[in-house]
C-alpha cells in the first residue's frame, strides 16, 4: 500500500481545492480533491504533505495539523494510506498547477462538486472538528461500497451524520 498526503487549504470558508483534469490516466480525473500527492522513499507524512503543498501551489505552509488516517482499498487501484491534512496559514501566492485547475472554494459549494463518495464523510469529520481519526473507504470501481470509522462500520449511502451500525 503506498503512503500519500493530502490538505485542505483554509482560506476564512473556502478550501484551496484542485480540479483534476491536466494529467494522464489519472484516477482523480475530473474530481475536486484538495492538494496533495505520493511520500518519496524515507519522506514522513509532514515532509511529503509540504513538499507536495509548495509543488502543487505555489504555497509554503506555516500552520498545519494531522487530522486523520485514510485507509482507501480498491478493486481497481493499489491500496493507500492517506495522511490527511488541514492548513490555515501559509506564505506564498497560487500559482498554476500542472494536474489540474486550482481555485478557492466555499465550504457551502464544496459538496456540490464532482468528488469521490467517501469524501463527504471525511470533510464531515474535518468541519465538526472530530478528534484524530481513522477511516477505512472500500471502492468497487466509483461506487462506495464499505465504511469504517474507528474500526465500526458506517451505514451507506453515507447520508451526512455518522450512524454506526
Amino acid at each position: 500500500m503506498k503512503n500519500t498526503t493530502l490538505c485542505y487549504i483554509q482560506r476564512g470558508n473556502e478550501y484551496l481545492m484542485l480540479h483534476r483534469i491536466k494529467k494522464a490516466n489519472d484516477l482523480n480525473h475530473d474530481k475536486w480533491v484538495g492538494v496533495g500527492g505520493k511520500c518519496e522513499e524515507g519522506e514522513s507524512p509532514e515532509e511529503c504533505l509540504l513538499r507536495e503543498c509548495w509543488e502543487e501551489t505555489g504555497l509554503t505552509l506555516t500552520d498545519y495539523r494531522y487530522r486523520g488516517l485514510v485507509t482507501f482499498v480498491s478493486d481497481e487501484w493499489e491500496g493507500e494510506y492517506m495522511h490527511l491534512f488541514t492548513a490555515d496559514s501559509f506564505t506564498g501566492t497560487v500559482g498554476p498547477c500542472n494536474e489540474g485547475v486550482l481555485e478557492w472554494i466555499s465550504k457551502d459549494d464544496l459538496r456540490a462538486l464532482p468528488m469521490w463518495e467517501g469524501d463527504s464523510i471525511f470533510l464531515d469529520l474535518l468541519e465538526t472538528e472530530a478528534p484524530f481519526f481513522s477511516l477505512k473507504l472500500e471502492y468497487q470501481g466509483d461506487r462506495l461500497a464499505f465504511a469504517a470509522l474507528g474500526g465500526e462500520e458506517l451505514e451507506l449511502p453515507y447520508q451526512g451524520e455518522f450512524r454506526l451500525g
